[in-house]
């Protein structure tokens, strides 16, 4: 029948529109599929940036940690290089920080950045440790010289002293050797004619003898022997001026001048004449000559 279309040409049409439908939905699935395939990768991206940045922040405080650690050690250092370099440092790490927490950070171009500052940091604290642990040896080395040289001072000071008190040892000795020495001083109370008076309140004369013993050393020529004799209330018999003793001026009751050779003068006599009557009770009898005291001896007058 002209005009109607043979089954196989309406088939061929049906299959063409079916055909074109399926490609229209396999166009739909595909471009679907695509644009989750793609969500999902820019998920995963955004995953891997937020664990790369975490790390890195995990990175930062762990550094930030070890300078904090030799913070003390760079600050006793007090050296200004080292100490600026540090505190420069030190900042950067501490800018970074805020950089990461403050989740501005969303690039892998800048994670990248990041983490090659990172080592640069790292290999910034690795030399300054370095310097810190060589400089601390050498403050230990200095220490150590230091605390031998005050051992050598102190090991020497006592050698000083030591050298000092021998030599004041020797020159007491000296002095000593050459002091002039006196025995056998005696106080006798006498009457008007010499002889001696038993009762004190009754002398006319108070007698002093003593013996000078031979002596090598002592510095031969004229000596003068100065006489002081205290009361028994305290007071000085006086009468005879002053001498020199000590840097004082020392009131004494007589003086007596003798020629010394260095040889044993025995019997030497100095005589004070009473001008009051005199008490009984213990008497102190001192004998001075070149500004030593030769004798301090208690003698007992009666009534």
């Amino acid at each position: 029948m002209k005009g109607k279309m043979s089954p196989m040409i309406i088939l061929i049409i049906v299959l063409a529109v079916l055909l074109l439908i399926a490609v229209g939905f396999g166009v739909t699935q595909v471009a679907s599929l695509k644009s989750e395939v793609n969500e999902a990768r820019l998920q995963n991206e955004e995953l891997q940036l937020q664990n790369e940045q975490l790390q890195l922040s995990s990175e930062f405080d762990m550094l930030n940690a070890e300078f904090q650690q030799y913070e003390d050690q760079a600050q006793r250092l007090a050296n200004d290089t080292i100490l600026a370099k540090y505190t420069a440092a030190k900042a950067k790490v501490e800018e970074l920080m805020k950089e990461l927490k403050s989740e501005k950070v969303k690039s892998q171009a800048r994670i990248n950045e990041l983490q090659n500052e990172i080592s640069t940091l790292k290999g910034l604290l690795r030399h300054y440790i370095a310097q810190i642990d060589s400089l601390n040896k050498e403050n230990a080395g200095l220490r150590a010289e230091n605390q031998e040289i005050k051992d050598q001072n102190q090991r020497l000071s006592s050698q000083v002293q030591e050298v000092t008190r021998n030599n004041e040892t020797l020159s007491e000795r000296m002095t000593l050797a050459e002091k002039l020495n006196v025995t056998g001083v005696t106080l006798t109370a006498l009457k008007k004619n010499g002889k001696v008076e038993k009762n004190v309140t009754k002398a006319k004369q108070l007698m002093v003898t003593f013996t000078i013993p031979q002596n090598n050393s002592t510095p031969v020529g004229e000596k003068v022997i100065y006489l002081r004799i205290v009361n028994p209330e305290g007071q000085l018999l006086g009468g005879a001026g002053s001498f020199s003793f000590e840097g004082k001026s020392v009131p004494c009751s007589a003086r007596k001048s003798i020629e010394y050779a260095g040889d044993e003068i025995a019997g030497i006599k100095i005589y004070w004449d009473v001008n009051t009557t005199l008490t009984p009770g213990d008497y102190t009898v001192e004998l001075f000559t070149d500004g030593y005291r030769l004798s301090s001896r208690h003698f007992t007058l009666k009534k």
